[in-house]
């Protein structure tokens, strides 16, 4: 990329951080409490929510870590991304309803629920640092992608990124989170779609694909699943794909997840999100790993020379094919997209465990204190404190991990899953099918699935994914179920809040009684002008010096947008109008 092309890509970039911070200070006005703040006050509608969830579910690590896979072993990454959509069917069929009908803000606060205080504050502990230690991660992913396609030091794309993800997070809380997800999964999708197509066609379509797979000898490594032997540790086996898919449903659907459905409006609506992320995201798994298996055939040695300073260089892979295949001034656009895909997990990160510290943690350090309950005003104050606490903290995990040795991401992201993801969420999962155990089921279910971790790790012995994931899962599963010898042992006043806890999940939530008036016009309104904003902004894109076809590309992401943003805004006047309808007839009657 020449010096122009590369002030072309920045500018694109800074103009659309600086927009990103326009949308988030738009919906500061939204957060009038905590609950506001960290959920949206469950006034959520189901196609925001829908993409906020789908956004969550990938980060920057998808284009680094993941496609350093896909240029290795070409479609066996995408397995992963499949069991992900299994996750969300599911949650579609049945849990996200669940989820929202638990009425929570917090995860911990719908574990309290279900197993107690002692149980809740655990899991809120872990939840925190667990979830800071893997926004870090993701930062670090964001910033490796960035370096790749700019050469600019990682570490300085760290603070740079991260500064600005804090100012976001703590700007508008819950609602600038799925405002700013929506807006950029209309940009994410068109645009990953558009470097799919044309990777394919640089490569003669899925015919001459397969002839270049051939010629270089791939075959067997570019199989979805392959034979043992083929990589190491028995990576993208039959057995290594069956450990994805148990750790991707069960980490997808335990209510440690939980918290991603609670901004919906109700659980029917909570479904529609649901089935729109699984929808979004069976898609992905099409296009995105076009680019890194087109990079290991065409352009191989770029990818290499670019990832030079990487730990991994074939983590640089969909950054080389972007530069390779789009024209000037879209690869800042995939970039900006990218940069809010992991926006969207650093929520997770920030926004979500700031509501842990106030909503879980802090109450229980004030009590054991003696000091009364702070005022709804007052926590909301702490609540953007608290989130600004969390975000330097992840930015300074994030320039540890730049400082780490030459594990690769994929791996370091398979071990943390099986080795802690899984064993806390196994009991979080059968907890909402299981009635008859005790409160201390799930302390001891976790104690049970880590164990075997543990004494490897003690005695050095090296294990597979998928042995972490079958055996720490496997003894989880049964410390729980043993705990149902033991039912007798639990108080009333336990066995009470347990029924209570079933009861209120499978309850149908009254949004009007509950909630009250919703802002659906509001939402529509407002994401429509922005949206529109943003078309014309794509649409200036066309002013670049780009062949005809780099034009036509262009044209198409703007059009896309545009069109999109046309119907929110006609959606929404329409809505408007009957509204107004509605409300003059009744006036009439009275």
């Amino acid at each position: 990329m020449n010096s122009s092309g590369l002030y072309i890509e920045i500018a694109v970039i800074a103009v659309y951080m600086l927009y990103l911070l326009g949308i988030g200070a738009a919906f500061k006005n939204f957060n009038h409490d905590i609950s506001d703040f960290f959920r949206g006050g469950g006034r959520g509608t189901w196609w925001l929510v829908g993409a906020s969830v789908f956004m969550a579910n990938i980060s920057a690590y998808t284009f680094t870590g993941a496609s350093g896979v896909a240029f290795e072993a070409g479609w066996s990454v995408a397995t992963i991304y499949i069991a992900n959509s299994v996750g969300l069917f599911l949650a579609f069929l049945f849990f996200a309803a669940w989820f929202r009908q638990l009425r929570a803000i917090t995860g911990p606060e719908v574990i309290e629920m279900r197993f107690g205080r002692t149980t809740q504050q655990l899991y809120a502990f872990l939840m925190v640092i667990l979830g800071v230690v893997g926004s870090g991660l993701v930062l670090w992913a964001m910033a490796i992608f960035t370096a790749a396609v700019f050469g600019f030091p990682i570490w300085v794309i760290i603070l740079v990124l991260g500064a600005v993800v804090m100012a976001y997070s703590t700007s508008g809380g819950s609602w600038a989170v799925m405002a700013t997800d929506f807006v950029q999964s209309l940009i994410m999708v068109p645009t990953t779609i558009i470097v799919g197509v044309l990777a394919l066609l640089a490569m003669g379509g899925f015919t001459g694909m397969g002839e270049l797979v051939r010629n270089a000898g791939l075959e067997s490594d570019f199989n979805l699943i392959n034979g043992t032997g083929e990589f190491s540790g028995g990576q993208f086996t039959l057995t290594w794909a069956l450990g994805i898919f148990m750790t991707q449903s069960i980490l997808s659907n335990s209510m440690v997840s939980g918290p991603r459905f609670f901004s919906v409006k109700d659980g029917w609506e909570a479904r529609k999100a649901a089935f729109l992320a699984f929808v979004l995201m069976a898609m992905g798994c099409v296009f995105w790993f076009l680019p890194p298996m087109a990079a290991r055939l065409l352009f191989e040695s770029d990818v290499l020379s670019a990832g030079a300073s990487l730990n991994k260089p074939a983590e640089a892979a969909y950054a080389v094919a972007s530069i390779k295949l789009l024209p000037l001034g879209m690869t800042g656009v995939i970039m900006v997209a990218m940069f809010s895909a992991t926006m969207s997990s650093l929520d997770s990160g920030i926004n979500r465990n700031a509501a842990i510290v106030i909503r879980d943690i802090l109450p229980m350090l004030r009590k054991s204190m003696g000091l009364e309950p702070m005022e709804a005003e007052r926590e909301l104050v702490w609540s953007r404190w608290v989130s600004l606490a969390l975000g330097l903290v992840v930015m300074g995990i994030a320039l540890y991990y730049s400082l780490m040795g030459k594990a690769g991401m994929f791996e370091f992201m398979l071990a943390l899953a099986s080795m802690l993801g899984a064993p806390m969420s196994v009991p979080m999962l059968l907890g909402m099918f299981v009635k008859r155990v005790p409160a201390w089921s799930a302390v001891f279910a976790v104690f049970c699935g880590l164990m075997p971790s543990l004494l490897a790790f003690a005695f050095g012995l090296e294990w597979s994914f998928q042995q972490k994931v079958f055996i720490n899962v496997g003894c989880g599963t049964a410390g729980f179920l043993s705990s149902m010898l033991f039912w007798k042992s639990a108080s009333q006043a336990y066995r009470t809040k347990v029924e209570e806890f079933f009861t209120k999940m499978h309850l149908p939530v009254d949004f009007e009684k509950e909630v009250g008036k919703a802002n659906d016009l509001s939402q529509l309104k407002i994401l429509g002008n922005f949206v529109l904003g943003i078309s014309s902004f794509f649409f200036l894109l066309l002013l670049v010096p780009n062949p005809l076809g780099g034009r036509v590309v262009i044209l198409c992401l703007a059009s896309s947008v545009a069109l999109t943003g046309v119907l929110m805004r006609w959606v929404g006047a329409r809505q408007a109008r009957l509204s107004a309808a509605k409300e003059a007839a009744v006036s009439t009657i009275s």
